[in-house]
C-alpha cells in the first residue's frame, strides 16, 4: 500500500491495497490518512455492493439519504448518483445533472451529525465531471481576526435547499418543511482536536440570534472567504475510485461540465458520527 498527498493541504492517494481484503494494520493506516488529509482517495477498487457498504461502515453508521428517490431499491443505505439526467421529453433534468454543484458540506439539515460521504466511480463521462475539495481548517486560519471574534459563539440554521430551496423538489412531500437545524460556525473537530469553520451556503437559511441584516452580511463575508487558495483539490475521476471525506472539516462541489449524453454514474453513502 502506498499513500501520497493529492494536494499541498487536502487529499491523499492510495494506491496497492483492496479494501474488501484489509488488514487490520492497513485500516489503521488508512484512517489516519483520513484524518489528516480530510479527503481519501483509493484507486482501482473492483467493489460489489455488499463491500462497498462494509468499507463505509468501518467509518461508522450509514444511514440512507433524505432523497429516497435516489436510494437503491434493494440497499437503501446506497444512494445511485446519475441516474436521470434527461427528462421523458428528452430535455435535460437540471435538479439531477446540477446536482451538487455550489460548495457544500453534506447533511447540516440533518439533526444529527454527518461525519463523512464516500463515493465510487462506476462510470465516468470523458470529460467534466471533476469534484473540487476545500480545506475548512485553513479557511477559519485565514479569516480575519476581527471576523473571527464576530462569530465566535454563534450557530448557523440550515435546510435542504437553504434560503432558495434549491433541490428541494428532488424530495418527497413530507420531507420538504423539516425543522431548520443548528450547528456552530466555529467547530472543533472531535477527533483531531483541530479549529475548523463550518458553514455550507448552499443550505444555510440564516445565521441564528442576529438580526438580518447581520445574518446577511456574516452569510456575505464568510462565502467571499471560505476557499483558501491552494488549500483546495481538484479530483478529476477514474473508474475504480473510492473517495471518501470528511464532511467536518471540508467544502466540496461538483464541477459539472460533462456532456449530457454521457453517464457519470458513482455509488454513495451517508456516514453519520
Amino acid at each position: 500500500m502506498h499513500i501520497e498527498p493529492a494536494g499541498e493541504h487536502i487529499g491523499a492517494i492510495v494506491t496497492g491495497v483492496d479494501v474488501a481484503r484489509l488488514s487490520e494494520r492497513d485500516w489503521q493506516a488508512l484512517y489516519s490518512a483520513w484524518l489528516d488529509h480530510s479527503v481519501l482517495i483509493v484507486r482501482d477498487q473492483e467493489l460489489d455492493i455488499a463491500s462497498f457498504l462494509d468499507y463505509g461502515r468501518r467509518f461508522g453508521r450509514v444511514k440512507p439519504h433524505l432523497v429516497r428517490r435516489a436510494r437503491h431499491p434493494d440497499h437503501p443505505d446506497l444512494t445511485v448518483m446519475g441516474l436521470g439526467t434527461r427528462k421523458q421529453d428528452g430535455s435535460v433534468n437540471k435538479s439531477i445533472y446540477n446536482r451538487g454543484q455550489g460548495w457544500h458540506t453534506d447533511g447540516p439539515w440533518d439533526h444529527e451529525v454527518c461525519k463523512a460521504t464516500q463515493l465510487y466511480g462506476l462510470e465516468i463521462p470523458s470529460v467534466g465531471g471533476d469534484t473540487l475539495f476545500a480545506n475548512m481548517y485553513a479557511a477559519y486560519a485565514a479569516l480575519p481576526d476581527d471576523l473571527k471574534r464576530r462569530i465566535a459563539g454563534l450557530d448557523a440554521h440550515y435546510v435542504y435547499g437553504g434560503r432558495n430551496r434549491t433541490g428541494v423538489d428532488l424530495l418527497e412531500p413530507e420531507d420538504q418543511d423539516r425543522p431548520p437545524t443548528r450547528y456552530p460556525l466555529v467547530r472543533t473537530h472531535p477527533e483531531t482536536g483541530r479549529t475548523s469553520l463550518y458553514f455550507n451556503p448552499f443550505h444555510i437559511l440564516r445565521i441564528a440570534d442576529v438580526d438580518d441584516a447581520e445574518s446577511d452580511a456574516i452569510i456575505e463575508e464568510l462565502t467571499a472567504q471560505m476557499i483558501v487558495p491552494g488549500a483546495d483539490y481538484r479530483h478529476q475521476w477514474r473508474p475504480g475510485d473510492l473517495v471518501t471525506w470528511d464532511n467536518r472539516c471540508t467544502l466540496h462541489a461538483a464541477a459539472g461540465g460533462y456532456p449530457i449524453e454521457e453517464r457519470r454514474i458513482h455509488w454513495r453513502c451517508t456516514i453519520m458520527q
